[in-house]
């Protein structure tokens, strides 16, 4: 029972510590909507892994971040932040685009 508890310890201790936290962070990408475009236009992702994608909705209207590809969609508010779990991909391309906006030029996942 001790071990158990000291095996917990040094798991709850390492848990907060930078590095841990730094790895947990780097499978989330930013992609911001501004000024009728998403910024960056190319997300370079490594094949085989799961990650997630923190949208910001920096303009004042909503928008709706769509991939068939992915089989995502997520409706964004003005000036909201969301974050959207993407599942593992195959190497290859993935398109996405502002439903709400056609007009809007498409952005590329790209898994290697």
């Amino acid at each position: 029972m001790k071990l158990i508890l000291s095996a917990l310890s040094l798991v709850l201790l390492f848990a907060g510590s930078p590095a841990f936290s730094a790895a947990a962070q780097d499978d989330v990408l930013e992609l911001r909507y501004e000024n009728r475009k998403f910024i960056p236009q190319t997300l370079n992702v490594p094949a085989n892994k799961a990650f997630k994608i923190k949208i910001v909705n920096a303009s004042k209207e909503a928008i709706e971040f769509e991939s068939y590809k992915v089989n995502r969609e997520k409706v964004v508010g003005p000036g909201e932040t969301v974050t959207v779990n993407i599942p593992a991909l195959k190497p290859g391309s993935y398109d996405f685009y502002d439903d709400f906006h056609r007009d809007v030029p498409e952005g590329t996942i790209v898994a290697k």
